[in-house]
């Protein structure tokens, strides 16, 4: 027996009480399903702020339903009106994008777009008048939280709206300029010297930026009139707290200095940047008394913010009385590559991050044509995070997102001649995977409902609410004839009540919780992927996936004290073969949870 070697998770006997009973703010990170969403997509509560209170064209208001990259009108009444749908599909912490107030529209002419998903902000202290004002987001905190879901706020510090141009930026098609052909301290066309005594950002004191007295060291930054005063806090109006180096090539020195496609890119190395966003951010914890971050761009910002940043929320958050406040970073990549997740938590030090890595192998396992090995290679990184294995078990994971696009979109594209009930197994599938291995499941919105998408960013961004966009009009949704020209907010979508079931399942199942998960079967190719999470305490759980087409069975290595197998939510086709050994049959993408008996 190796049941002593399993991870004993601090607080079991709070894992093993049902969610349930606890109170909202007892449930650690472990604990959630999370629902994500962008309020401008969801639903629509108010259409009196549509326009966000401005007059005028869409370039002006921001206002355009019938075009994909604009405002489509949802905002926070809608959102707290669909609570109950929310809380139906088991979630148990929803996490909005940006609600900030943003510069209504950006880009060059002809290609301009609107600031819908809230990532261009200019005025972090309040919310977006096209989605609704601090009352609402109160009330919806409030409401939420009367129903045990938490709330999740999406940060960002990396960047604001773009608004300091620069005189040499068109000519120059705003290329990055690197420190070593643009150093901070050089000498003026008459000698004298310019920054003199400046280390560098990456000595971090008040002494040292004091010394980096002249902005123009790579481009000439400026503001155009009227846009002196357009940020909020105040600080952020200070040219001289931006990096101001031209775009990111996202290599290299210009991923943390450059300018995200030309956002204004802060100069996070900043003392009076540190203070001032710790202050920020903590103040939303004290007067809405939110529950988690999702930081935005993490991996683009110095390290050291993140090592200053994410204790003071923390402890701020504890302060407030909410002991179990979670903070996650975007460390994004479109590969599978674990160790970029697993270093930041040891270099900058955060206590999360979404776990890429994850889609990458549910993509390759569900929607490719990859091995079943691919959960192997996922759990092998696991004791690199720092903390090992409990932090790897708190990563948000998820299939797909409103950056990088839905599951529904690949698995489509990878299996074009599929009918719609192959699609729908697949997708199902998923589901079963995110639900029952290690971390914290994340449900992109629309996903429960069977939007594909066509790509990534702004084509995977579809209303839940009648959509004007043909472009999102014309897919063919997973498990369902409607389209999105209709309201989606079906409870009896096949994908609502696969996610509603395994939600309920993994609230029930501290295994699925707390458990460590233990590879049972796999291979190079599709078939059997079997996996045991195991507690202390608890019977083992097993789950076991066929991702071929054809029928297999195959026997599989258990506990050898686990017996009396019954299903958990699921279908249970084992039979018992010996001691520590059953055998399993699984049709063509089709799954089994079961659970044992607990140990004497």
């Amino acid at each position: 027996m190796i049941k002593g070697k399993y991870l004993l998770t601090p607080l079991l006997a709070l894992l093993a009480t049902p969610l349930a009973a606890q109170s909202f703010r007892d449930r650690l990170p472990e604990q959630e399903v999370v629902y994500f969403l962008l309020p401008d997509r969801f639903e629509n509560g108010d259409a009196k702020n549509d326009k966000g209170g401005l007059k005028g064209d869409r370039l002006k208001t921001g206002y355009d339903p019938a075009a994909k990259g604009f405002y489509h009108g949802g905002d926070l009444k809608g959102l707290i009106k669909r609570l109950d749908y929310l809380q139906g599909l088991g979630a148990t912490a929803v996490w909005l994008s940006p609600i900030f107030k943003n510069k209504v529209v950006q880009g060059p002419k002809g290609d301009e777009s609107a600031a819908y998903h809230g990532y261009w902000v200019t005025d972090f202290t309040t919310v977006d008048p096209h989605i609704g004002t601090e009352a609402d987001f109160r009330a919806l905190v409030d409401a939420a939280h009367a129903r045990g879901i938490k709330v999740y706020m999406d940060i960002i510090t990396n960047h604001t709206a773009d608004v300091i141009d620069y005189r040499e930026g068109v000519a120059n098609n705003y290329v990055y300029r690197s420190k070593a052909d643009y150093p901070y301290s050089r000498r003026a066309s008459d000698g004298a010297a310019i920054n003199k005594g400046f280390k560098g950002e990456h000595i971090g004191s008040t002494e040292n930026f004091a010394k980096l007295t002249d902005q123009n060291f790579a481009y000439t930054p400026y503001v155009a009139k009227g846009d002196e005063n357009i940020k909020k806090p105040d600080w952020l109006n200070d040219i001289s707290l931006y990096h101001n180096r031209g775009n990111s090539t996202f290599m290299g020195e210009s991923s943390t200095m450059g300018d995200f496609v030309g956002l204004d890119d802060i100069m996070t190395e900043h003392p009076r940047v540190v203070q001032g966003f710790i202050d920020l951010y903590g103040s939303w914890i004290d007067r809405f008394g939110i529950d988690g971050f999702r930081i935005d761009t993490a991996k683009h910002v110095n390290p050291e913010f993140w090592q200053a940043f994410a204790p003071a929320m923390l402890a701020r958050a504890k302060a407030k009385g909410i002991p179990n406040f979670h903070i996650f970073g975007e460390v994004a990549t479109g590969d599978f590559d674990p160790v970029l997740t697993a270093s930041s938590t040891h270099i900058a030090k955060l206590p999360s991050n979404l776990d890429f890595a994850f889609r990458a192998a549910a993509l390759s396992m569900l929607a490719g044509n990859g091995g079943t090995d691919m959960l192997d290679r996922l759990l092998m990184a696991d004791p690199l995070y720092a903390g090992g294995e409990a932090t790897a078990n708190r990563l948000p994971t998820f299939t797909g997102n409103h950056d990088f696009g839905r599951f529904g979109h690949f698995v489509q594209t990878a299996f074009p001649k599929a009918s719609d009930d192959e699609l729908l197994k697949r997708t199902i599938l998923s589901n079963v995977l995110m639900f029952t291995t290690r971390g914290v499941p994340v449900v992109y919105s629309g996903d429960e409902q069977g939007f594909t998408g066509d790509g990534g960013d702004q084509l995977a961004r579809e209303d839940m609410f009648p959509s004007k966009v043909d472009l999102y009009n014309d897919n063919n949704l997973i498990g369902t004839t409607a389209t999105t020209a209709s309201s989606n907010f079906d409870t009896s979508h096949p994908l609502y009540k696969a996610i509603a079931e395994l939600s309920k399942l993994r609230t029930k199942k501290p295994q699925l919780i707390s458990g460590k998960t233990v590879v049972r079967s796999s291979g190079q190719k599709p078939g059997i992927l079997a996996y045991s999470r195991v507690s202390p305490g608890a019977g083992e759980m097993l789950i076991a996936m066929n991702t071929s087409t054809s029928t297999i069975t195959a026997r599989l290595l258990v506990e050898t004290d686990s017996q009396n197998w019954v299903a958990a939510g699921a279908s249970c086709a084992v039979k018992p073969v010996a001691p520590g050994s059953i055998e399993v049959s699984l049709p063509p993408l089709g799954y089994a949870i079961c659970e044992a008996s607990k140990p004497k």
